[in-house]
């Protein structure tokens, strides 16, 4: 059996573990970018064009030094929506990043297509397959089956998260734990749950989630440790 195969969302318990992943109607709101937060030596004017002395632009371009070969940050816009109930987490994360790409499907829909029960959705290559079904748009799913990420799957993470989003596809990720936010808010999902990445900055070593399942609705995280929760899980770009 594919270890990524494996039924995910909040059980009664977890729910309470969760905080803030309660049943009732969605809330849809936009999403809005962040401030910009330049890498390194990166300058720009307040255009975000190149300096004088030809170093990247806010979009990660090189310059006549040849500095810089990636963007600094990337959000894309989407519509946040929280999920209705216990289960709905892998139709509410799908549904988000669908929402980026002009796809307006209801929760209700993507679960259908996903195939999800009041045991969860089965796994990555389902929000993969259903993606790619509305979209045609290339994802794939990546496996991390180690307990802990290695240096490589989080360097393959940050470049796939990277990829995506300069594309304007977020990625849906499947999380199973507890895992702090940069501000020091935990997220506990010990039965597993999916969110959606929707940004990043410093060139991919913080994430932007999305999260269906949390009462501020988004977050930003160190890339380790989105790397972390997903291990033993997988996810879709």
């Amino acid at each position: 059996m594919n270890s990524i195969v494996q039924k995910s969302g909040l059980s009664v318990a977890g729910l309470l573990v969760a905080g803030g992943c309660l049943a009732g109607p969605a809330v849809a709101a936009q999403a809005a970018p962040p401030a910009t937060t330049p890498v390194g030596s990166v300058h720009t004017d307040k255009d975000g064009r190149a300096d004088k002395n030809g170093r990247a632009d806010k979009e990660g371009r090189a310059g006549k030094n040849g500095r810089a070969d990636r963007r600094a940050e990337r959000t894309v816009g989407i519509q946040y929506q929280a999920q209705p109930n216990f289960y709905y987490c892998g139709p509410a994360a799908t549904r988000i990043a669908l929402s980026a790409l002009g796809k307006a499907l209801s929760q209700d829909e993507v679960a259908r297509k996903l195939g999800t029960t009041e045991a969860g959705t089965d796994s990555a290559l389902d929000t993969t397959r259903v993606l790619n079904e509305l979209t045609g748009r290339g994802y794939r799913t990546t496996e991390i089956p180690d307990s802990v990420a290695k240096p490589e799957q989080v360097d393959r993470l940050r470049s796939d998260v990277v990829a995506a989003l300069d594309e304007g596809r977020p990625v849906v990720a499947n999380v199973k734990g507890t895992a702090v936010d940069t501000v020091g808010n935990p997220h506990s999902y010990e039965g597993g749950h999916y969110l959606t990445l929707v940004g990043y900055r410093d060139g991919g070593d913080l994430i932007r989630i999305a999260d269906p399942a949390a009462p501020e609705g988004e977050y930003w995280m160190t890339l380790d440790k989105v790397a972390n929760w997903i291990a033993e899980r997988g996810y879709s770009s």
